[in-house]
């Protein structure tokens, strides 16, 4: 794997992987985002694949659109 995701990229990565895991848990606590049921999971999910991409630094959709934000 070669990396393909850079500086600002991985701390943007970082910053929302962190608030989309922290959604399951603050949902039922906060009325307007009461509502999202399973749909929370889904999301926290989502947030632990990109925690996982800054931390490797490599995005596996990213070389299907041709895109390498590593400047390398």
């Amino acid at each position: 794997m070669v990396a393909n995701v850079g500086g600002f990229d991985r701390v943007l990565r970082f910053v929302a992987g962190v608030v989309l895991i922290l959604v399951p848990f603050v949902a039922p606590s906060v009325p307007a985002l009461g509502g999202l049921g399973n749909w929370a999971w889904l999301i926290g999910a989502v947030g632990v694949v990109m925690l996982l991409t800054a931390a490797f630094r490599f995005c596996p959709a990213y070389p299907l659109l041709g895109i390498n934000t590593c400047g390398r």
